[in-house]
């Protein structure tokens, strides 16, 4: 697999983390709290897909063999960011709808 497919792979798996967290907000909205659930569990799953391939790629750098940043790979980087930073967002904001219902 070459370096822009495995790079595009962590693309792929944020943009699925991302929109199941946004899927699930909007099932806690409806108080459906059991497929929301589901849904940031899936989103979790992929987030960890994703950081798989980012920890591999850090330890090939860490044993010599880096390669140069490019525009994709940085890309990458910033999806994965802003998934894992809206997943704990959103997970936030289900536990307040869960907490207003009781």
């Amino acid at each position: 697999m070459s370096f822009e497919e495995i790079v595009m792979n962590i693309i792929v798996y944020a943009g699925n983390a991302k929109g199941y967290c946004f899927e699930a907000l909007n099932a806690a909205k409806t108080g459906d709290y059991k497929k929301s659930d589901e849904l940031i569990k899936k989103a979790k799953d992929e987030l960890l897909k994703a950081h798989h391939i980012q920890t591999q790629l850090i330890q090939e750098e860490a044993a010599g063999n880096g390669r140069e940043p490019t525009l994709l790979m940085i890309h990458a980087q910033d999806h994965l960011m802003s998934a894992s930073l809206a997943k704990d967002l959103i997970i936030e904001l289900i536990d307040m709808y869960k907490n207003k219902i009781k």
